[in-house]
C-alpha cells in the first residue's frame, strides 16, 4: 500500500508542471491559434466565427469548416511582416552581442574578485530589477533626448559642439535593449565561471600557454554553457520587445511587438494579430529548444 501511494504522490508530482503547462501554454495557445484562422468582423468578440457550445456538434462542425488560412497567406503577401520579423530578429541579434560584449568582462570580474566582494557585486547587478521596468526605460529618455544629461555632459566637456540626435533612433533600441537585459547574461556566465577550476588555467600558463590563448582555450571553453543560456534569455525576449521600441525608437523602427500592438489595439485586427503571434512563437522554440539542450549539457558537465 505504502509503495502503491509513493506510487502515484510520484506521478502527481511531474504531472503538476505538464498540468501548469496545458492549461497556461497549450490552451492559450490554441486558442490565439484558432483566432488566427477566423475573419474580422464588427462585433463583440470581433471575428467570425466564434465557437457556441450550445449549438451542439453541428454548430461546432459549421464553425470549423469557416477556418481557413487566409491571414497566414496575407501574412506572407504583405511586405511588412516579414519585414518586421527580419528587423526584429536583426535587432535581437545585435543587441545580444553588443550585451555579451559588454556583459562577459562584468562576470568575469565579479568571478575572480575576492569572495567577500561578491555578494555586493552579485547585488549591484540585481539592484535594477528593484526598480519597474517601465520607469527604467522612462530614465533613458531622459538620458538621451537633444537636451537631456548625456548631450549637457559631452557638450559641458568640449566632446561635441551640437546634441546627438540619438533618441527615436535604433541605437537609441540598442541601449534600452542592452542595460535592461544586461543582468540576465550577467549571471548566468557568473554563475559558470564562479564554479571553474582555476588551477587549470594556472597549469596551462606554467606549460608555456599565453594567457590570452589559455583563457579562450580554457575559460572562455568552460563558460560556454553559461554564455549560451545567457545568449537565450537575452535573444528570446529582445525579439518580441514592445515597450523599448515604442519608447526610445522612431517611427523607422520596424519590431514585431510593435506591429502586433498596432494591429490588435489601433486596428482591432484580432485574426491577424493572433497570426503574427502564432509564426512569432513558432520562430521562437527554435532558440527555446537549443536553450533546452544546453542546459541539459551543462547539467550533464556538471554530475
Amino acid at each position: 500500500m505504502q509503495k502503491l501511494i509513493s506510487s502515484v504522490a510520484g506521478r502527481l508530482v511531474i504531472a503538476v508542471p505538464y498540468l501548469w503547462l496545458l492549461i497556461f501554454f497549450l490552451i492559450p495557445f490554441v486558442i490565439v491559434f484558432k483566432i488566427s484562422l477566423s475573419e474580422v468582423a464588427m462585433a463583440i468578440p470581433p471575428y467570425t466565427p466564434a465557437f457556441n457550445l450550445s449549438a451542439g456538434w453541428q454548430g461546432l462542425r459549421e464553425s470549423f469548416a469557416q477556418l481557413s488560412w487566409d491571414n497566414y497567406i496575407w501574412l506572407v503577401e504583405d511586405p511588412l511582416y516579414y519585414k518586421a520579423y527580419l528587423s526584429s530578429l536583426l535587432i535581437a541579434a545585435v543587441s545580444t552581442v553588443l550585451t555579451l560584449i559588454i556583459g562577459y568582462p562584468i562576470a568575469y570580474g565579479m568571478a575572480r574578485a575576492p569572495a567577500t566582494v561578491r555578494p555586493t557585486l552579485l547585488m549591484m547587478v540585481i539592484l535594477p530589477f528593484w526598480t519597474s521596468f517601465l520607469i527604467r526605460v522612462y530614465a533613458w529618455i531622459g538620458i538621451l533626448k537633444p537636451e537631456g544629461l548625456l548631450n549637457q555632459f559631452l557638450m559641458w566637456a568640449h566632446v561635441i559642439d551640437t546634441p546627438l540626435n540619438i533618441l527615436n533612433t535604433n541605437t537609441a533600441v540598442f541601449i534600452g535593449i542592452v542595460y535592461s537585459y544586461l543582468p540576465f547574461l550577467v549571471l548566468p556566465i557568473y554563475s559558470a565561471l564562479e564554479k571553474m577550476d582555476y588551477s587549470l588555467v594556472e597549469a596551462a600558463e606554467d606549460l608555456g600557454c599565453p594567457p590570452i590563448l589559455a583563457f579562450w582555450k580554457i575559460t572562455f571553453r568552460l563558460s560556454m554553457p553559461g554564455v549560451i543560456a545567457g545568449c537565450f534569455l537575452v535573444f528570446i525576449p529582445a525579439v518580441g520587445e514592445f515597450v523599448i521600441p515604442d519608447l526610445l525608437g522612431g517611427s523607422q523602427t520596424l519590431m514585431i511587438g510593435k506591429t502586433l500592438w498596432n494591429e490588435f489595439f489601433s486596428n482591432r485586427d484580432w485574426p491577424v494579430s493572433s497570426a503574427v503571434a502564432v509564426i512569432l512563437l513558432l520562430l521562437l522554440v527554435v532558440p527555446i529548444v537549443l536553450f533546452q539542450r544546453a542546459e541539459a549539457r551543462a547539467q550533464e558537465s556538471e554530475k
